[in-house]
Formats: structure tokens, C-alpha cells, sequence
């Protein structure tokens, strides 16, 4: 770590920086040990992710309070000299006044970026209406551009994860919320290198961020030859920890077995790591 840490204000240049060309992976850490050991494999830039979290707390995504995210975002963003990225849900409200209200609090929290979703948190009517949903996009724009700060907005169309999947519609949205100011547009749920590229084309030159939290088969320099600027991981790598920690706590729960402890990290391994980059003040 370098003796002079970067300011929010560094960290938003060098965000927006990377949104500019090339293809960059954001992968999405759940606390600051996850955070840190990203930051230190060399990644240029991280997320928040809302189901890593709050699974991490034990509790369903989404089933967590506006206050409680945001303290989430400014601890990830004082942990990290990198960008952080906050997945701020549907911006928690509905009404674009109170999602402006939202995200200027958002940005007060020193991360780099934030996306705003286009679902509504209702089953029978999963998604904004067109003009509701542009206008919530609006409405952030605006209130990212009154705080003074270059906060990199993301815009998302939910559809294919929201049981609407529909790509005319998916990319009349992220269009629309392109003209609107948003910087990158992300539609979670796409898989296939025709939806891909369809979405890419139809917001060129602004960046497109892919959800890789499958195995589709892509790699990173599929993806950039495909237009991709950003890919992320979601809940995915929050997921996989959760996942061999359950894999392995039954195997002792219900065989009395412990082989899955063979070959894992260990405590020094891990000390040693979060000694070198333990960051001043922490």
C-alpha cells in the first residue's frame, strides 16, 4: 500500500477512467476480508453485492433497510483503496424525488459508483412502468450531478431476472436510460452472445456491464471482444464460500467427517496476507 491513500475523489477518476475503453472485471465482496484479499490479486475496482451481504448477516436479499446498506457502503469504501461500485437496489423508494433524496445519501458514502435498478419489489407487477422508470433514472442522474461528485451511474433493466424477459424491451430501457446520463447499463440475466451484443450495440459508446454468475462459458476476452467493458460476479463468490462452508459443516454434521479441511488455507497463510495490506487506520 502506498503511504498516501486515495481520496473518493481519486478513486472516481480512476473509475470512470476504466469505463472509457478496454474490459474490466468487478468482482463483488461481501465484507472488508473479501474486499481486501480482491484488492490485493491485483483487481482494479469492486462492488457491493446486496445478496452477499445480507446473507452474510443472515438475512434474505433484500430484507435489509436503506440505513443499513449505507453503512455497509462506507465501510466497504473507507476499507479499500480501490473504486467500490454500490449495488443500491431500486434506490429504496419508488417515487423519483425520494430515490434522488436516496441516492445523494449514497454518494456520501464515499463509493465511486451506484446502479439503480427498474424493479419494483412487487411479484404481480415486477417492473416500473417505461416513463416511471425513466424518470427514476432521471431523477438520480440529477441529484449524482447536485452532489458535485463524478459518482459513475449505473442503470439497470431488470426484465430477464424479473420474469419479463424480453429484449426489445430490455433494450428500449437501457436506450432510453442512456440518453437520460446514465454512464454504463446492465441488464442481469442475459446469457447469450446474441443479447450481448445486441445490448452493446444498441448503447455504443457508452459501457455495458455483464452479470457473470453462471457458467455461460465466457471468458474475459470473450466478453471484450463481444463489447463488454465491465463484468461482474454478483452474489456469485459470496456464494462459493457459502457454499463450501455448508458442504463442509454437513459432511461433519451428519458423517462426522473432516476431509474437507485438507488443503485449505491456513491461519498464517492468511495473517500474513492481511498484514501486508493492512490499510492506515484500521
Amino acid at each position: 500500500m502506498s503511504a498516501t491513500r486515495p481520496s473518493t475523489a481519486d478513486k472516481r477518476r480512476t473509475f470512470r477512467t476504466l469505463h472509457e475503453s478496454g474490459c474490466f472485471v468487478i468482482p463483488n465482496p461481501w465484507n472488508i476480508g473479501s474486499a481486501r484479499y480482491l484488492e490485493g490479486l491485483g483487481f482494479k475496482a469492486l462492488a457491493t453485492t446486496s445478496s452477499g451481504h445480507a446473507h452474510s448477516v443472515g438475512r434474505s436479499d433484500g430484507d435489509q433497510s436503506r440505513d443499513e446498506v449505507l453503512a455497509h457502503f462506507r465501510e466497504l469504501a473507507a476499507a479499500t483503496d480501490l473504486p467500490l461500485n454500490a449495488d443500491f437496489e431500486n434506490g429504496y423508494a419508488h417515487e423519483p424525488d425520494e430515490v434522488a433524496s436516496n441516492v445523494t445519501m449514497c454518494c456520501l458514502t464515499g463509493v465511486a459508483g451506484l446502479s439503480i435498478e427498474d424493479a419494483t419489489g412487487d411479484d404481480a407487477n415486477p417492473l416500473y412502468d417505461f416513463d416511471l422508470a425513466l424518470a427514476r433514472v432521471k431523477a438520480a442522474r440529477a441529484a449524482i450531478d447536485k452532489t458535485g461528485g463524478d459518482v459513475v451511474f449505473t442503470a439497470r433493466a431488470e426484465g430477464f431476472i424479473r420474469g419479463r424477459p424480453d429484449l426489445d424491451d430490455v433494450i428500449k430501457r437501457l436506450k432510453a436510460f442512456a440518453d437520460a446520463g446514465a454512464d454504463c447499463l446492465y441488464s442481469p440475466g442475459i446469457k447469450t452472445r446474441e443479447q450481448i451484443e445486441a445490448t452493446v450495440k444498441a448503447v455504443a459508446p457508452k459501457a455495458i456491464n455483464f452479470l457473470n454468475s453462471g457458467a455461460f462459458g465466457f471468458t474475459v476476452s470473450d466478453l471484450a471482444g463481444m463489447g463488454v467493458r465491465r463484468i461482474s460476479v454478483g452474489g456469485t463468490l459470496a456464494r462459493v464460500a457459502m457454499d463450501a462452508f455448508i458442504k463442509s459443516a454437513k459432511a461433519i454434521a451428519t458423517e462426522g467427517r473432516f476431509d474437507s479441511f485438507a488443503g485449505v488455507v491456513t491461519n498464517a497463510e492468511l495473517n500474513t496476507f492481511f498484514d501486508a495490506h493492512k490499510k492506515a487506520g484500521s
